[in-house]
């Protein structure tokens, strides 16, 4: 039951990176509507979970929370050696990054692989939980998929190069699903995962995304496709139970 769910995830993502491919000549539209989708990802959903499952204090502050600013770290700094990297071998200091953007799908590509492995852990446990999961799985797969194409494209990346990330992004809950029968990961190392993703995921809505929407088209639509790619991250969150 659980692959089978995870088939629809397949076609949600695919949908996602789809529309996100058809609507290049409103682009300012598109960044602000991923901008929306991955804060609300990171804020309403990702980093809940990681305090649920990693909320274990070190020196006063939750495991997940030190490594939800870790990733945020960790994603600027690399960022940041890459530029300089480029910039040694003579190439615009405004120019895009190439490997960030296929990093940050490869990091899409990898959360898609844990929420096939929660879909198969929860249909383990009963149907009524798989079924919650299945749908929280399916519909923000939309948002996994449309941002994973987005990403890869925006750092200057071939449109064969996105098209590639968003086939692994949309198979990966298959495997996912499939790797869920012969483990199961540990609840702890799982929330500690999400934190570090969801701070890498923040600094490149919050760095990268959201400004780059700004840059030529600081319209008030532009400001509405972020708002309103948050408030369906919160219907997600809300219909599947939270």
């Amino acid at each position: 039951m659980a692959v089978v769910v995870a088939f629809g995830a397949f076609l949600m993502t695919l949908f996602g990176g789809w529309v996100a491919g058809r609507v290049t000549d409103r682009r300012h539209l598109v960044l602000g509507l991923a901008g929306g989708l991955m804060l609300g990802v990171v804020g309403l959903d990702l980093l809940p979970e990681a305090l649920d499952a990693a909320g274990r204090k070190v020196f006063g502050v939750p495991e997940a929370l030190l490594l939800f600013v870790g990733g945020f770290l960790f994603a600027h700094v690399v960022e940041r050696l890459l530029a300089v990297r480029r910039a040694a071998h003579g190439v615009g200091a405004d120019e895009r990054i190439p490997q960030v953007g296929l990093t940050a799908a490869a990091a899409m590509v990898l959360h898609s692989l844990m929420d096939g492995v929660a879909l198969g852990a929860a249909f383990q446990v009963s149907d009524g939980m798989g079924t919650t999961v299945a749908l929280a799985v399916i519909t923000h797969d939309f948002a996994d998929g449309f941002n994973t194409y987005t990403i890869t494209s925006l750092y200057g990346n071939a449109r064969r190069k996105a098209v590639a990330m968003l086939v692994a992004d949309a198979v990966a809950p298959l495997a996912g699903a499939g790797l869920a029968t012969l483990f199961t990961l540990p609840e702890e190392l799982l929330g500690g995962y999400l934190g570090f993703f969801g701070g890498a995921l923040l600094y490149l809505a919050a760095a990268e995304i959201l400004p780059e929407a700004h840059h030529e088209h600081p319209a008030r639509s532009t400001l509405l496709c972020t708002v309103a790619g948050v408030a369906f991250i919160w219907l997600v969150v809300g219909v599947s139970g939270g």
